[in-house]
């Protein structure tokens, strides 16, 4: 009988370190994500990678946040110190432009931790080749790692040597999930992290770090005979001058925002949709414990 190896791996590291972009490159999908700026990630994704002999399910993380100034914050860290009891790995990501990959508070639980760890240090594209020795030799060694890989989380050619590392120490286990399954959450939050990427895109400053997108219906159907479906969702902000922001002059920007949402997420889908978006305030959800709960933080 031929034996399966499966097994849950967290990768985790502080915002803006890689963290989405490197979950798509390993699936070789769109799946998270990505932005330049920091804590895009807000909720724990779970994408799914399968060979006839192995399941390995990565767990993209939020960035962890060293000081939290909401509540919100709180909840993203949460999710974070939860996947260290539920790994079978973890695979820490680094910046290697970063003098300081991690707190101290972090590197007392990395080797707190009883599972195998990674430390994978990303963007060594951003440092000239001949400096790339010294990245390793100069790096922290407060932590007991089980290997150290320099990589850049965009060249498909380091994908594999991800892979094979993860491999290498996975136990025997069953799996957890269907082998043609890429993810364990809906297109309904697919729909809503697309949204909420084009606010990142759209929006500097802090108006899209006070946002929260809501989808009010989902309702699919068909059209001439194709997949349709008729999307409605609400976007959360924190002040009046906020939704005026988002809105824009003559509704310009909420326009903007729908063209570019409603193109993504049909590329998503694969069919057609028609999206209509709304605005209003909820003053300091982000922290507000009923509103949290409701957004289902």
């Amino acid at each position: 009988m031929k034996v399966h190896y499966s097994g849950y791996v967290n990768i985790l590291g502080k915002p803006n370190a890689g963290k989405s972009t490197l979950l798509n490159q390993l699936l070789e999908t769109r799946l998270s994500i990505t932005n330049k700026k920091a804590q895009t990630t807000r909720r724990r994704i779970l994408g799914i990678w399968n060979d006839e002999k192995h399941q390995i399910v990565f767990s993209d993380t939020p960035g962890i946040i060293d000081k939290p100034a909401y509540k919100m914050q709180e909840k993203m860290n949460s999710y974070i110190f939860q996947s260290f009891e539920d790994a079978d790995i973890v695979l820490y990501l680094a910046d290697c432009t970063d003098p300081q990959p991690w707190s101290e508070e972090t590197g007392r639980i990395l080797n707190k931790a009883q599972t195998p760890k990674i430390l994978v240090i990303n963007k060594k594209d951003l440092r000239p080749e001949a400096t790339i020795p010294e990245i390793t030799s100069g790096w922290p060694n407060d932590v007991n790692w089980n290997s150290i890989l320099l990589i850049s989380a965009i060249d498909e050619n380091d994908r594999k040597i991800i892979i094979d590392n993860v491999i290498s120490l996975l136990p025997p286990g069953p799996e957890y999930f269907p082998k043609d399954q890429l993810s364990d959450l809906n297109e309904r939050f697919f729909v809503f992290d697309l949204i909420r990427q084009n606010i990142l895109s759209l929006y500097s400053q802090e108006v899209p770090y006070s946002c929260e997108v809501y989808i009010d219906n989902y309702v699919e159907s068909e059209k001439n005979g194709k997949p349709f479906a008729h999307i409605s969702a609400t976007i959360f902000v924190a002040r009046n001058t906020q939704k005026s922001i988002l809105i824009g002059k003559h509704g310009e920007k909420i326009k903007q925002l729908g063209i570019r949402s409603r193109a993504d997420i049909e590329e998503f889908l694969d069919h057609h949709i028609f999206l209509e978006l709304y605005v209003k305030v909820r003053e300091n959800w982000r922290d507000d414990e009923k509103q949290l709960k409701h957004f289902g933080y």
